[in-house]
């Protein structure tokens, strides 16, 4: 295994941890848990699912892996704050959106090469991409990852001692 390999195996593992974990919490929570804000006056439970989910399924698009499954939940939990009025899925549902992008997105990183990896994503240009190679497609998936991490530690705020 080269180093390229290498790294993008550990990268797609820590990944993958952090999913699992996620997924986990998610269905360890209750309903009315996920309803219930993180402390007061900040983000609902439902609101950081709504917001992951439509951050991971925007990697689709970033990545290059694809046509985006749930587009519309943008306006209420990327391009707003928690609470805007905007309307939202309900819990089940956003479960069930939570298990779709996750499996088609897991499915679909499988599949990059080493050498895909290390490539510009779609949100480059050409000229940006050679002026700041690091900003490739592995550098999305840390990101996200790491994203991923921070809300994490908000939801897990949920779960009773």
């Amino acid at each position: 295994m080269n180093k390229d390999q290498l790294f993008v195996k550990m990268t797609l593992s820590a990944w993958e941890t952090h999913i699992t974990r996620a997924s986990e919490l998610l269905k360890s929570l209750s309903d009315v848990q996920l309803l219930s804000e993180i402390a007061p006056q900040k983000n609902t439970g439902i609101y950081l699912v709504g917001h992951l989910i439509a951050i991971h399924d925007a990697m689709n698009d970033i990545l290059g892996l694809g046509k985006r499954s749930y587009i519309e939940l943008d306006e209420a939990f990327v391009q707003n704050p928690d609470n805007s009025g905007f309307d939202m899925p309900n819990v089940s549902v956003l479960r069930e959106y939570w298990n779709d992008v996750h499996q088609k997105l897991g499915d679909a990183l499988k599949q990059l090469s080493p050498e895909e990896w290390f490539k510009r994503h779609t949100h480059m240009t050409d000229e940006d991409f050679a002026k700041e190679p690091h900003r490739n497609k592995v550098n999305v998936l840390i990101n996200r990852t790491n994203h991923l991490a921070y809300h994490l530690g908000q939801l897990r705020l949920l779960k009773p001692n």
